[in-house]
């Protein structure tokens, strides 16, 4: 699951090779394929590559495939905790990137129709792939902090059972996380990528996807077994210096996305890989 590559091309063809190396594997695309991408040509290129893989509509692209509107918004549907200038910030990004293909409705309606979640089978585990979480396309009870909530344990269980899942694999948060509950037979898990397009902790410039498979896959940044299936968080390493240099001509010195985002792309975001593995892993 390569959920969040925010239009980094650099991140797709990456993903992409990995997959391809190897025989069987699926390259899922869980939402937000698409925003950094406010140019024509930037914006095709990511398009005719995401649509080789399977793709779940995440909140951007729900939204651009809306058209331009004076309502349009990123759709994230953040905490109330996150600071007005970030959600200023992501609506005028997401205004930029709908006007980039505000004429082509083919695309909107192409990106509209896309599902927003999928069920598959690996092994003996059910997984089921959303973007945000099980009840919201932009949901934040996947986010780190709600999967260490115990408050929020009624909740998992019953979209756990309600769905017969063994494991979900998220995104949209834009922090990792690997959480597991329950124990022996009835184990299951949550992963979250964090972001494929984006570096998910300080000082390490890479993306980061979610493998899942009956065999596991190194190196990994972490990982864990649960019902028989490996969940593995691989490092996404892309050219770094071109993907930069994409998003400069695109976004310069203090445009929208400059301000909210360069410095998680060029320093990494003040995090650690460690907080997102689960206990023991």
């Amino acid at each position: 699951m390569a959920g969040g590559l925010y239009g980094n091309l650099q991140a797709l063809r990456a993903a992409e090779a990995m997959a391809q190396a190897e025989p069987g594997a699926r390259l899922v695309l869980n939402g937000d394929f698409h925003w950094f991408d406010a140019d024509p040509d930037w914006f095709a290129a990511v398009e005719d590559a995401a649509r080789r893989h399977l793709r779940l509509r995440g909140n951007v692209e729900t939204e651009i495939a809306r058209g331009v509107t004076p309502e349009t918004g990123c759709g994230c549907a953040y905490p109330d905790d996150v600071d007005e200038a970030v959600v200023v910030r992501s609506n005028a990004i997401i205004a930029r990137l709908a006007e980039t293909i505000a004429s082509d409705a083919a695309t909107r309606q192409a990106l509209a129709a896309l599902p927003m979640h999928l069920v598959a089978q690996v092994g003996r585990a059910r997984v089921a792939v959303v973007h945000g979480d099980a009840d919201s396309l932009a949901g934040w009870r996947f986010s780190r902090a709600a999967l260490d909530d115990p408050r929020q344990t009624p909740w998992r269980a019953r979209v756990r059972a309600e769905g017969r899942i063994d494991m979900f694999a998220s995104t949209h948060t834009g922090a990792p996380a690997l959480r597991l509950f329950g124990a022996g037979e009835g184990a299951w898990a949550v992963a979250n990528n964090g972001a494929a397009g984006l570096p998910n902790a300080v000082g390490h410039q890479c993306g980061i996807v979610t493998r899942i498979g009956v065999k596991p896959r190194r190196p990994a940044l972490y990982g864990a077994l649960c019902g028989g299936v490996f969940i593995d968080a691989l490092p996404l390493i892309y050219d770094h210096a071109a993907f930069l240099d994409a998003f400069d001509a695109c976004w310069p010195a203090a445009s929208p996305a400059a301000l909210a985002y360069r410095r998680r792309i060029v320093e990494g975001p003040d995090d650690t890989i460690a907080r997102a593995a689960p206990a023991g892993a």
